[in-house]
């Protein structure tokens, strides 16, 4: 593997796109496209340590090739790196119709571990999409990084359960307010050939709101 395969790597890996890798690593968009082409045979200490923070990458491995290629060992996931946190995949998520959750989107049930910067709650937790509903910009196999503590705001994208524990993803789109005052809203499909879903006619409980989304490379 070449010093631009292992980049590449770490880039699909972290899902961040180029752009925000060269904000990161403070280079211009031009250096890393050099690095992707292989243009760049080497890389200097300080800019391989950019790299292993933003995409989590050790830095040697970027360099050599050898040794442990995460900064957080997934064979330890009690040992958090500073200024990371580890989030639990718990399991995967409907993008089309209301689809019985896998678990209870408990973080004990996790079977892998994402790594983030972000500042959130203990409860945040990680699902992986299935469904085309969401598409073009969510697709199958990518994942979504909930937190259960943030209120959704119009336009923001969440997970929600009906009244028999099934759940789905889609947009959220608040509508109105019923004589309760509670907020009447819509979750909201990317592809119009699903519908479009009220709370005012399904009982519907929101779970949480995105915060990440992880887009991997198709093979």
């Amino acid at each position: 593997m070449t010093l631009s395969d292992r980049i590449r790597e770490a880039l699909t890996g972290s899902g961040k796109s180029q752009a925000q890798i060269a904000t990161e690593t403070r280079k211009s968009p031009g250096a890393v496209s050099q690095w992707l082409d292989g243009r760049i045979k080497g890389l200097r200490a300080d800019t391989a340590e950019a790299l292993e923070r933003a995409t989590g990458y050790r830095a040697a491995w970027l360099v050599t090739g050898k040794g442990p290629k995460l900064v957080l060992d997934k064979s330890n996931v009690s040992a958090a790196q500073l200024g990371t946190k580890q989030i639990p995949l718990l399991s995967y998520v409907s993008a089309g119709a209301w689809t019985g959750a896998v678990d209870a989107f408990q973080p004990n049930d996790a079977h892998d571990w994402l790594v983030t910067d972000l500042e959130l709650s203990e409860g945040a937790f990680a699902l992986e999409i299935k469904g085309d509903s969401m598409q073009p910009e969510f697709k199958p196999g990518d994942r979504v990084i909930i937190d259960p503590d943030i209120s959704p705001q119009p336009g923001d994208f969440v997970v929600a359960k009906n009244g028999e524990e099934e759940a789905l993803f889609k947009k959220y789109r608040p509508r109105s307010m019923d004589a309760s005052g509670n907020v009447i809203f819509e979750l909201v499909p990317l592809n119009d050939d699903y519908p479009t879903m009220r709370s005012d006619a399904v009982p519907i409980r929101i779970v949480g709101t995105m915060v990440e989304h992880r887009k991997y490379r198709r093979r």
